[in-house]
């Protein structure tokens, strides 16, 4: 964008600054719905933050894009570097997995292989059992089994006996999963904290900043126990990263005009449809299952009054409820053999 140094009296400042000038304008516009051309010509960084987008029918007035869908566009660069993060933290610790049987006698060994679900396990209820600072964990999917779900609720029991904090990070559809549900309500308020994201994430455990488990396989029977400070701080820090964007639980997520009544799983969909993704990998990224995931397209259809999934592509940039920057607005059609409409 460059700099904004000598546009009409506007005081230079970094790219991605929206100025107090711009603010006020762009809040005029939210109220009155436009606002003429002339007026933005002291506050570049409106259009440059596109936040203000020319009127189809008179070009002399612009009209505001909606903070909800302009903050979603804003901060798709950023949903972007984390999840090119993720995949990397997950592709070094696959590369270096065959190496760390090389150094398999060394006492001072930072990477230990736990494999098969026991001792994976096992080695988290021992780190678990003497945590007394705080529990970090980000959880893939939508729901977790009931038994892994008790095993969770014990070793959360534990810590927050030795005076351990716990944060959680699920995904969004988990919002809506009676079995997450059931295991929140049975841990005190005060010492958990939990979070949902649109992103798909990997599962991430840092107890006490001290050690750190991430899956060594696919299908995670195998996992690495990292207890390298580096190694942890790198991996605290992506956690981090991930905590700022996610939403609080207690927040009733609306992450579209208030006036448009779809839910935040329901604009990840929406958001994932019309960047080309078909129904079997937006269900795998959101961690649930076709059938849901094609229950909820189904759902935006009927909210929105669309006839086909083409004329959901189009209403869907229309209702604010995602942006228009390089989306595929035909959507991808639905395998042969489903219906259309849903």
């Amino acid at each position: 964008m460059g700099s904004n140094e000598g546009r009409s009296g506007h005081h230079p400042h970094t790219p991605t600054e929206l100025c107090e000038p711009a603010l006020r304008l762009y809040e005029k516009a939210l109220r009155a719905g436009r606002i003429p051309r002339s007026d933005i010509a002291g506050a570049p960084c409106l259009t440059d933050l596109a936040l203000l987008h020319p009127d189809p029918w008179d070009d002399t007035w612009m009209r505001p894009v909606p903070p909800s869908a302009a903050l979603a566009h804003l901060l798709q660069p950023v949903s972007r570097e984390i999840d090119e993060r993720l995949h990397l933290a997950t592709a070094l610790s696959r590369s270096l997995f065959p190496l760390t049987a090389v150094a398999h006698d060394d006492p001072n060994l930072a990477i230990t292989v736990l494999e098969g679900v026991p001792a994976i396990q096992a080695s988290l209820n021992e780190a678990t059992a003497t945590a007394t600072d705080e529990i970090l964990t980000a959880q893939p999917g939508s729901d977790r089994p009931a038994s892994t779900l008790q095993e969770a609720l014990a070793n959360a029991h534990t810590a927050i006996r030795r005076g351990a904090r716990i944060r959680h990070i699920y995904q969004h559809p988990a919002r809506y999963s009676s079995a997450v549900r059931d295991y929140l309500c049975q841990v005190p308020a005060q010492h958990l904290h939990v979070r949902t994201t649109e992103l798909t994430v990997e599962r991430l455990i840092i107890i006490d900043r001290d050690v750190a488990y991430i899956p060594a396989s696919a299908d995670r029977s195998t996992a690495l126990r990292i207890s390298h400070p580096a190694l942890v701080s790198y991996l605290i820090q992506v956690y981090e990263v991930l905590w700022a964007q996610a939403v609080p639980l207690a927040e009733n997520h609306q992450a579209t005009a208030p006036d448009t009544p779809v839910t935040a799983v329901q604009q990840s969909i929406a958001r994932l449809l019309t960047e080309g993704h078909v129904d079997d990998v937006v269900a795998r990224k959101m961690g649930i299952s076709v059938r849901t995931c094609r229950s909820h397209i189904a759902k935006l259809m009927q909210t929105l009054g669309a006839t086909s999934r083409t004329h959901l592509g189009a209403l869907l940039v229309e209702s604010g409820i995602v942006e228009t920057s390089g989306l595929d607005l035909s959507l991808r059609p639905a395998p042969a053999g489903s219906d259309d409409r849903n």
